[in-house]
């Protein structure tokens, strides 16, 4: 049992993430199950987190098969489990398939305390693939719950790939969010479960699988018949603790079954604010997130216009200012000489440098603005951000997209941030429709919020620009890739140099959906990441093909679309005014 003092002294706690291989022998899993929690119980836990589908492999012959070896809530495998918490005196959450009263099975979430109850029970909202062919999803949101450890709440798998659910929990005051999970994707550790807690100001605390994800007895023809690699069949670990800036506490291996835990204070999750004390749920704009919770089947994309592919790039100037404008002109011109269509340049002045003369840095915005149309023609175009005067008289922080005859798209900030605070929010996001592609840009301190690139989504934006002044690392490590990852949205970030990172861009994959046929790339185990090119040292210009018509499709796998199959009737706390 996890030492009294510790937990009552200084509110710290500790979690674990227990990872293991589970196998098509319900007695044998459970006899597995039982004894991580025994070696988890080593190190002394306040809360262990055990991964997706702890009952059997999320594969099935019928559903009369699946029904069959699901469990029920008070059956033998989970009262064992529970007797396990119970004689451990630990949280333990468990997820498994679970045969419900009206003959349906979910995928759920169960967390029991140390006194064996069943405090929470918390059914998946999206399924992946041939999930949807078995189980039932969930009809209400999940739960957060209050408990001596902090308020806690669960989610698994395909619903953090995508931002909603998570959302949602920390929305309704999770300060530790569990993620149990059952992937090979080397992505999902590495993009989509980390860049969940910084985003909500949240600890995560996350467990995978490792071993076959498929029955042994046909690894091998199933590798065949799907060109996936074997090893793409296997659970990819890397089961992690994460604090709510994003500095990942706890790592485990990626094939290797293990116990990794760290130290906590859950009361942490309750400051939202930024290094510029903004508070980033205070500054939400839910009246504009409607579109978020309304039914897909009646919301409809423009017309996809987006060309194959294009050419474009990010600039660094290594430097602001005059200098910085000059040394800018300069690669936007290169840029263009080689080919690109769409030039990102960082902002030439940060937001120490306006607030300190806002006067002159709106006239420093109209040279930056002539100087870079120079660059371009009829069919170029570069993107910078800027204080700018609107013709209503007030000033806004912007991120501009310039042609050849001036400011194409002026995209004012959305969300008021303190930093920013002199400049006065604008009322939604636009795009522009450029020849090859639909692109919106953004200013820094919007894209931070993901309810942000998923409005760009559903405009059928295929293209975004973020000239970026980063104010936090997971900006660059995560957050931005993560979003274009989601979003199925091509993206060049263009970054201030600072310790933080450098720029980089990403392009969409063509082949995308699991499990249809590839053309140019083999399977390589990544659920949705774009192909990633960052900046390297000493780099000032960053070519790169983007392809704006593969934004059209954002199938994941056969019946899972990473917009439209949003929980969109379950967002009411994301939507609410």
């Amino acid at each position: 049992m996890a030492e009294a003092g510790r937990k009552m002294n200084n509110k710290t706690i500790r979690v674990a993430a227990a990872q293991f291989h589970v196998g098509t022998d319900v007695d044998h899993n459970l006899a597995t199950v039982l004894r991580m929690l025994d070696r988890a119980a080593e190190v002394q836990p306040d809360l262990v987190v055990l991964p997706e589908f702890c009952n059997y492999l999320s594969w099935y012959d019928d559903q009369a098969h699946c029904a069959d070896v699901s469990v029920t809530l008070d059956g033998p495998f989970l009262q064992a489990v529970s007797e396990k918490a119970r004689s451990l005196g630990i949280h333990v959450v468990i997820n498994c398939t679970v045969l419900r009263e009206d003959g349906t099975v979910t995928g759920s979430s169960l967390l029991y305390s140390p006194e064996g109850q069943l405090l929470a029970d918390n059914t998946k909202q999206i399924y992946i693939g041939h999930e949807n062919d078995f189980l039932e999803p969930a009809h209400e949101p999940g739960p957060v719950v209050e408990t001596p450890l902090g308020r806690i709440g669960l989610y698994a798998c395909m619903d953090g790939v995508i931002n909603e659910p998570p959302r949602t929990l920390a929305l309704r005051g999770a300060q530790v969010l569990c993620n149990s999970y059952n992937s090979f994707a080397g992505d999902e550790g590495s993009l989509h479960v980390p860049v969940r807690a910084p985003e909500n100001r949240v600890f995560i605390v996350a467990a995978n699988k490792v071993g076959p994800l498929v029955p042994e007895a046909i690894l091998v023809p199933v590798s065949e018949a799907t060109g996936i690699p074997q090893k793409f069949l296997h659970g990819a670990g890397e089961s992690q603790i994460v604090a709510p800036d994003g500095e990942v506490l706890a790592c485990a291996s990626m094939d290797q079954e293990e116990i990794v835990f760290a130290d906590i204070e859950p009361a942490l999750a309750d400051d939202k604010h930024r290094a510029d004390g903004t508070d980033i749920f205070a500054c939400r704009r839910p009246e504009l997130y409607a579109s978020i919770g309304q039914d897909p089947s009646g919301q409809s994309y423009p017309q996809w216009r987006g060309a194959e592919s294009v050419s474009a790039a990010v600039v660094d100037p290594l430097c602001g200012g005059r200098d910085g404008l000059r040394e800018a002109v300069a690669l936007a011109g290169k840029a263009v000489e080689g080919g690109a269509r769409l030039v990102a340049v960082p902002p030439l002045l940060g937001a120490e440098a306006i607030a300190a003369d806002l006067p002159a840095a709106l006239d420093f915005a109209g040279e930056v603005v002539e100087s870079l149309r120079q660059c371009c023609d009829d069919e170029c175009y570069v993107s910078t951000a800027l204080p700018m005067r609107g013709e209503d008289g007030e000033n806004r922080y912007c991120a501009v997209l310039i042609g050849a005859n001036g400011v194409v798209l002026s995209q004012g900030q959305v969300h008021r941030s303190e930093r920013f605070a002199w400049s006065a929010p604008t009322a939604g996001f636009d795009s522009a429709e450029l020849p090859f592609a639909r692109v919106a840009v953004m200013t820094s301190d919007d894209s931070i919020y993901p309810e942000s690139f998923r409005l760009l989504a559903l405009a059928g934006v295929d293209t975004a620009v973020v000239p970026l002044d980063p104010l936090e690392a997971w900006e660059l490590r995560t957050g931005l890739l993560e979003r274009s990852a989601e979003n199925r949205i091509n993206l060049l970030a263009a970054a201030i140099g600072s310790t933080l990172g450098r720029g980089f861009a990403t392009a969409l994959q063509r082949d995308f959906t699991v499990l249809t046929p590839w053309k140019e790339r083999a399977f390589d185990g990544l659920l949705s990441q774009p192909e990633l090119f960052r900046m390297e040292d000493g780099q000032q210009l960053l070519p790169v093909t983007l392809f704006p018509a593969a934004a059209e499709n954002k199938e994941v796998s056969r019946n899972t679309d990473l917009v439209s199959s949003r929980p969109w009737k379950l967002c009411g706390a994301i939507t609410a005014t």
